[in-house]
């Protein structure tokens, strides 16, 4: 019963976090409004796409982990009385193929994508492409941050997941 009480305190942190991403979201959208009423220089306007862009991606981002961890607290809860060896046991592969992705990635990919996006501003000097690369390094950097959080979250959880398998098998 101890690893429901982890698994339904692993969802509402979630719930907790995820919605830095609408927050993020929403900032984006409002810089890339206040880029189109106010920008006067070509650089000024050309952040007015990208930031639609990467805010309605990171809205996205936010609203479908949001719903989708929200529906894990109840449905957690169901397959643990069901079968709390089985919920162990598929939280677990989850965990692992999760904890995975989080390194290839957010620590992998993702840096290498900021470091290339900071290599193309020495190159790239039409604003378009210099407020293009700005933004999606400034998106990058949100989702390390976010998910740099929700790591280790994760990795608590799947440390308590391994305690209630031992517990299980005895």
């Amino acid at each position: 019963m101890e690893i429901l009480k982890s698994a339904t305190a692993w969802a509402k942190a979630e719930l907790v976090s995820t919605p830095f991403f609408i927050l993020f979201g929403l900032l984006f959208l409002a810089a890339s409004l206040g880029f189109w009423q106010w920008g006067k220089t070509d650089l000024a306007k050309a952040y007015i796409i990208p930031g639609l862009v990467v805010g309605t991606l990171l809205m996205i981002v936010g609203l479908g982990l949001f719903f989708t961890n929200k529906s894990r607290i109840t449905q957690f809860e169901r397959d643990y009385q069901a079968n709390a060896s089985a919920f162990v046991e598929s939280e677990l592969v989850r965990a692992e193929k999760t904890l995975k992705e989080y390194q290839n990635v957010v620590f992998t990919a993702v840096p290498l994508i900021i470091a290339a996006c900071a290599l193309g501003l020495l190159w790239f000097q039409a604003p378009v492409w210099r407020a293009s690369l700005i933004t999606t390094m400034a998106m990058l950097v949100v989702i390390l941050l976010i998910d740099g959080l929700a790591h280790a979250r994760f990795a608590k959880y799947q440390q308590d997941l391994l305690q209630a398998q031992q517990e299980l098998k005895k």
